[in-house]
């Protein structure tokens, strides 16, 4: 059982991070293997709409997002998180997405379980909406989307800071990202018959 959890803030030791890796922290503590991805500092770039990869099934765009979706495809469950950008996910992750196309053929992410976290600016600061366009890059790409586990069961993980470090001191942001961590490799577990 293999995890991968991505925060896609572009702060490499920011609040995002810690609750990525809080969330994978969980997973690992029910037998999973894990591995944290820093989209930080990252060579990125967006998709050209020049669909090559319909007709050879790669990207023609050589950066870091070949090696970041390979780590997608060998992985059981994803964890996805972001900080709030204007009510959604920032444009580091949102450049996964949208060169993950290559994996849409032939739904190479098909039943993997993901789970998303987000971090917004205040308590109700658009945690709920960035997380739902990570739901809905599960939901194309065919995947098994869950929430954070009971006792909170809501959309997923939602921190609430500003400074680095605030995610530290919260503790629904704190309990939501384990709560996810636990609830994906639960499910990796059930699909796997472990």
């Amino acid at each position: 059982m293999k995890i991968l959890g991505i925060s896609g803030s572009p702060r490499a030791e920011g609040n995002t991070t810690y609750l990525v890796k809080l969330a994978l922290e969980e997973a690992k503590k029910l037998g999973a293997e894990v591995e944290f991805i820093s989209l930080a500092g990252k060579e990125l770039n967006p998709c050209i709409a020049c669909n090559k990869c319909k007709e050879t099934g790669k990207c023609i765009i050589e950066d870091d997002v070949e090696d970041i979706l390979k780590k997608m495809l060998e992985a059981d469950g994803i964890i996805l998180g972001s900080p709030v950008y204007f009510g959604g996910v920032t444009a580091q992750l949102k450049m996964i997405m949208d060169r993950s196309r290559p994996l849409r053929s032939g739904f190479q992410l098909k039943n993997k379980v993901g789970g998303a976290i987000s971090v917004g600016g205040s308590r109700n600061g658009g945690q709920e909406t960035t997380i739902e366009q990570i739901h809905n890059f599960f939901l194309i790409h065919s995947m098994i989307v869950v929430g954070d586990a009971e006792p909170t069961a809501h959309y997923g993980g939602t921190g609430f800071g500003r400074a680095p470090g605030d995610c530290e001191k919260d503790e629904v942001g704190i309990e939501t990202a384990k709560n996810v961590g636990r609830k994906v490799a639960e499910v990796v577990k059930l699909i796997k018959g472990e």
